[in-house]
């Protein structure tokens, strides 16, 4: 039995005809909002998967990636098809703002053939590995504040990752599999790595995954115990550790071997000026894995770990509670301001004070920081942080549900993944006051509007209408607490006025 992916090489000339032929439509999804390219990429390794083809989101109107795993035998994957079920739904849940994100996939069934076919975000900046390289070649050295960042970013989705219900661990963290967008956030890729290898060992994946360890250039991202019943988080420890090895030195030099030695590790450790940043990287080395940190305690390392501004913390407070904010909100205020008003000062005893203006502020400079903090750029990691829930079941398709699906296999049910920014209601009683019929306008993150209407009872409740909303996928299940508060703030001030009409808007982070 055998796993390929199904490839077509395409040129990367410039010639116009070359051009065009990369971008023709190879396939779409059974929905129609994903259309395969012929264009070929690469996002990491990843077993059974060798390349991978550009694809184009036809509702958001984005490049992403399409990635197929063709069993050559139907009745491997028989065998496999729950569990292979089971991983791709815990997959779909793994949300965080520096993690690559698993968008979709469904199942594709032709004569002897089986493919499993899965979307994932397309990083297009390229990966850290190509950074540090173009670093290097301009002479640069790394940036002391830069690389903290990263590290924060890194281990800020390791911690999640780790922590999640069952934990998942990545097992192919690497610098070519952690990627860098401009704005210099961070997402690590290949999150499915290790799920496949759970999920695929009589396939000859495992054979594989050996085969993508082995490759000389990346050997020495792999602990030790790698590999072994009894290897666990620890290794992704480790992983992390040569990562941020790497981001320091740019390269850990092989002095012509073939592959990185643990000498070349160790000499690159000890060339680190600064004794914090020695000790933060050779803890995560260790040969024991058991004395290895975890990726929580390494966020409270001495070399990572700093107070938060109050102006970080104002940001997080500000992103968390948009929702309750108008639209434009931080826009229309500084507009607003006097330029020498005085928004805060510093009191002196026998010498004068510090007055802090409004003029001292770039309001440009604020949005950017507000959306950066929005992104994922600067976590908080000072306080405790919530765990990630347990994949919930209600968003999986239930056995009844799976086993009525035949050839060929349409996408799993649907769920709505993206977020609601923005609300407005309105809402108009009968004379009787018996039914009220509701108007609710909802804004997505991706700029797209959604009108829903409906009649309510007096004895209808805010959570059931929002529960109702999350099960017919019109929001996602992150959003249905924050929409029932709405609701029913919006139920009392009219059922308070009835008959007649109310109506009130607010924004949604």
């Amino acid at each position: 039995m055998t796993m390929s992916v199904q490839e077509r090489n395409s040129g990367s000339g410039g010639k116009e005809e070359e051009s065009e032929d990369e971008s023709e439509i190879l396939e779409e999804s059974p929905c129609g909002r994903w259309q395969k390219r012929k264009e070929q990429v690469s996002q990491g390794n990843v077993p059974g998967i060798e390349s991978a083809s550009l694809a184009m989101d036809t509702e958001e109107g984005v490049e992403v990636v399409w990635n197929e795993v063709l069993f050559s035998e139907r009745k491997v994957f028989n065998a496999l098809e729950d569990k292979i079920k089971a991983m791709f739904e815990n997959l779909m849940q793994v949300e965080h703002p520096n993690i690559v994100k698993f968008h979709k996939y469904w199942l594709d069934m032709r004569d002897n053939q089986a493919r499993v076919i899965f979307i994932t975000e397309y990083m297009s900046s390229g990966s850290l590995k190509q950074f540090l390289k173009k670093t290097k070649k301009n002479h640069k050295t790394m940036n002391v504040k830069a690389w903290k960042r990263w590290c924060t970013q890194i281990l800020s989705a390791l911690s999640y990752l780790h922590s999640c219900d069952p934990p998942i661990i990545h097992g192919n963290l690497t610098c070519d599999t952690i990627f860098i967008q401009h704005n210099g956030l961070i997402k690590i890729g290949s999150v499915w790595h290790r799920l496949f290898v759970n999920v695929f060992p009589e396939a000859g994946v495992q054979g594989k995954v050996r085969h993508n360890r082995d490759e000389q250039r990346n050997l020495h991202f792999f602990s030790p115990e790698y590999g072994s019943a009894e290897d666990d988080y620890a290794i992704d420890i480790f992983s992390f550790g040569i990562c941020a090895l790497e981001m320091a030195v740019l390269e850990i030099q092989a002095n012509g071997d073939a592959v990185v030695s643990k000498e070349a590790i160790t000499n690159a450790g000890q060339s680190l000026e600064d004794p914090l940043m020695r000790e933060f990287t050779q803890s995560c080395v260790r040969h024991e894995a058991k004395m290895r940190p975890t990726a929580h305690d390494l966020l409270f390392h001495r070399v990572l770990f700093e107070v938060h501004s109050l102006k970080l913390l104002a940001a997080h407070c500000f992103i968390s509670n948009q929702y309750l904010l108008p639209e434009n909100c931080v826009e229309e205020k500084t507009k607003s301001f006097d330029p020498n008003g005085v928004m805060a000062e510093i009191e002196h005893k026998g010498r004068p004070g510090v007055q802090l203006k409004y003029s001292h502020v770039s309001p440009l400079e604020l949005e950017k920081f507000l959306e950066d903090v929005k992104n994922g750029i600067y976590p908080l990691m000072n306080f405790a942080s919530a765990r990630p829930h347990p994949v919930p079941r209600a968003l999986s398709l239930s056995q009844e549900h799976m086993e009525t699906v035949k050839t060929p296999t349409p996408e799993p049910q649907e769920t709505e993944t993206r977020r609601v920014v923005q609300m407005h209601c309105n809402m108009e009683s009968n004379e009787e006051g018996t039914r009220t019929h509701l108007s609710l306008f909802l804004k997505m993150d991706d700029k797209l509007h959604r009108q829903l209407s409906c009649d309510i009872l007096p004895t209808d409740n805010s959570k059931d209408l929002a529960n109702e909303l999350v099960h017919y996928a019109f929001i996602s299940e992150e959003d249905c607490d924050k929409l029932a508060m709405f609701l029913e703030d919006e139920l009392c001030k009219h059922r308070g006025i009835t008959p007649g009409s109310s109506g009130a808007m607010v924004m949604m982070h």
